[in-house]
């Protein structure tokens, strides 16, 4: 038995030590099937920060690869596993260590669910802003290693904005508590915003303190747009944003998505466009009405078939679900490779032209959501099961979609990570400088590089 093995089965219970084949396979990968794995040597369930501390000890001592994980909800090969690593999962971490009132802060555990945290902080009246579309089964620590962003995030910020401490057991097996629980503070380096979006590289985040605003004050109005090409809806995406409208929310779904939504879940949904918009204004009261008018002539000007404002709550809530359940609706279709791409907001229509003509180039579906009010998109490539062919064109498809972002001034990651998937994007966008500069950290922080090696940032 490795030696790594031996050190793990006395640190640990042997019901937080598995090494049996059905379980190595399952934690093998996140989400990005596309991405190169491997069964591990075993997976470690952490429940404490002291089983943390044990775990990292063994891999610094044994130099073992140690990849950490969430729900493996990730979608860029973040949490992917090499046969001589050990995946520590983090799952059973599922406390909600303290909500402060008076604050506004909450701490949680790495393993506690987004949607979790926001419905115990909804209880003290307070709110969560950051909701990726998979809230209701990723975790706070995922969501800190990728810097999550989510449905609100336009106006209300990502991750890294909600993020004021954190405690991260560093390669070494010593644990830092990094940032502050004030308002505001600006003693030495901003290491816990250094440590949001590190993907587990520079350390294994076990808590996080984030900042929470009252529930109390927003008004929600929705405007349903139905548009006749994808290119209406970016022009109107523009639009909005050039008038300095900053929406709750502005999401695109396009035909594909809304199809398998509506045939999935037989949900009654306006398929039959091209594209839907979804925007939701939280001001209260005329401010509130007139924003939403505002959003809706834009919607009008930019060509839009149909609008509808004030749409009934229900008929609201069924449209965001849609727009939530489109990533597992086209799972259900064949494999995904999934996109993330995020543009200057200005140039969301010729990005969803380019990638119409992307598709059509290589005669891959792409079905396209987007969070189109901050210009993260997601293109999502399908290639039936087994079509070899057809994965090989999916591939081509995604290395052109990210070349096309990066031509318009873009980013090859808004939310996802880098991970495995996007190393190539991110060699491009990098330059050779910035690079020295991620090496250096991961040298000053990881010397024996194993956390996570290989992921976030090439070379």
């Amino acid at each position: 038995m490795p030696e790594i093995l031996q050190l793990l089965g006395e640190a640990l219970r042997p019901d937080q030590l598995s090494i049996d084949d059905a379980t190595r396979d399952a934690y093998a990968h996140d989400d990005a099937e596309w991405a190169q794995f491997a069964p591990p040597l075993g997976v470690a369930f952490a429940e404490s920060l002291t089983d943390v501390v044990a775990v990292v000890r063994a891999a610094a001592a044994t130099g073992t690869p140690l990849v950490p994980r969430g729900a493996g909800t990730g979608l860029s090969g973040g949490a992917n596993a090499s046969a001589d690593s050990i995946v520590l999962s983090l799952e059973r971490m599922t406390r909600i260590v303290e909500i402060d009132e008076a604050e506004r802060t909450a701490t949680a555990e790495a393993g506690v669910l987004n949607d979790a945290l926001r419905a115990a902080v909804a209880e003290h009246g307070l709110w969560y802003p950051p909701d990726p579309a998979s809230s209701a089964i990723s975790t706070i620590g995922g969501n800190v290693a990728t810097n999550a962003g989510g449905l609100c995030c336009v106006k209300y910020g990502v991750t890294a904005d909600a993020v004021i401490a954190l405690t991260v057991v560093l390669a070494d097996g010593q644990v830092a508590r990094v940032g502050r629980k004030t308002a505001k503070g600006s003693t030495g380096y901003q290491l816990a915003q250094l440590l949001v979006g590190s993907e587990g590289t520079l350390g294994i985040v076990v808590e996080a303190t984030v900042k929470l605003r009252p529930l109390a004050g927003r008004e929600d109005r929705a405007i349903v747009g139905s548009f006749g090409s994808l290119q209406d809806a970016g022009r109107a995406v523009a639009a909005v944003s050039a008038d300095g409208i900053i929406p709750a929310a502005l999401e695109l779904i396009d035909r594909t998505c809304l199809d398998a939504v509506a045939a999935w879940q037989q949900l009654d949904l306006p398929t039959g466009q091209a594209a839907l918009l979804l925007a939701k204004v939280d001001e209260p009261g005329a401010a509130g009405e007139a924003l939403a008018a505002r959003v809706a002539a834009h919607f009008e000007a930019a060509g839009a078939t149909s609008v509808a404002r004030s749409v009934d709550a229900a008929d609201a809530d069924r449209l965001f679900l849609a727009r939530r359940l489109a990533y597992p609706a086209l799972e259900r279709l064949g494999p995904v490779l999934t996109e993330d791409v995020c543009v200057p907001r200005g140039a969301v229509p010729e990005m969803l032209a380019r990638i119409e003509a992307i598709a059509a180039t290589h005669a891959v579906t792409i079905a396209n959501i987007a969070h189109a009010g901050d210009g993260n998109l997601h293109p999502l490539i399908i290639a039936p099961e087994g079509d070899e062919a057809a994965r090989a064109r999916a591939k081509l498809a995604f290395d052109e979609i990210v070349d096309a972002c990066r031509e318009l001034g873009g980013t090859v990651t808004g939310e996802h990570g880098v991970g495995l998937l996007k190393l190539p994007g991110a060699a491009a966008e990098l330059s050779p400088v910035v690079l020295g500069m991620h090496r250096a950290l991961k040298d000053a922080l990881d010397p024996q590089g194993i956390l996570n090696p290989g992921k976030a940032f090439p070379g």
